[in-house]
């Protein structure tokens, strides 16, 4: 189902919004796959990830997961949530493809940023400035189990 993109339904987004990590898995060709924690905010059908402030070793472009979604945009987001209480648990794995959001998409990328905001304190305007790049990743296929 490559390109087709899956409608997420209400119930997944509210636990989607409550959700405050997912783990971000991109792949090089050379060195396979690559995972990392991110922050991540939907709207609508779309979620975003940002490359905020807090200190990196590379500058942005230069980071692994943006190289790599530029060389190959299929991803994978896993979203999930881990208790004692094991009836509790629950995760979304949702593969799809993503990009860069370039600079021009103005009213999309101020969409993003307020969700973003909105949803952590800690994105600040200088945590999180108006210009930061924006990862957006389009659902093709979700995966779910548990108390969703």
């Amino acid at each position: 189902m490559v390109g087709a993109h899956q409608v997420l339904p209400d119930a997944l987004l509210e636990r989607l919004e409550q959700a405050r990590v997912a783990r971000l898995a991109t792949f090089d060709v050379d060195a396979g796959p690559h995972l990392v924690p991110v922050c991540f905010a939907s709207e609508g059908q779309v979620l975003y990830t940002a490359l905020d402030q807090k200190a990196k070793r590379v500058p942005p472009e230069r980071l692994v997961r943006v190289r790599n979604i530029c060389a190959e945009p299929r991803v994978a987001l896993l979203i999930d949530h881990f208790e004692e209480d094991w009836s509790r648990l629950w995760y979304v794995l949702i593969r799809g493809t993503a990009q860069l959001l370039p600079p021009s998409a103005h009213e999309e990328r101020g969409r993003a940023i307020r969700r973003l905001r909105a949803k952590y304190l800690q994105y600040t305007p200088e945590m999180l400035p108006d210009d930061a790049p924006l990862i957006r990743i389009r659902p093709e296929r979700v995966t779910s189990w548990g108390k969703i």
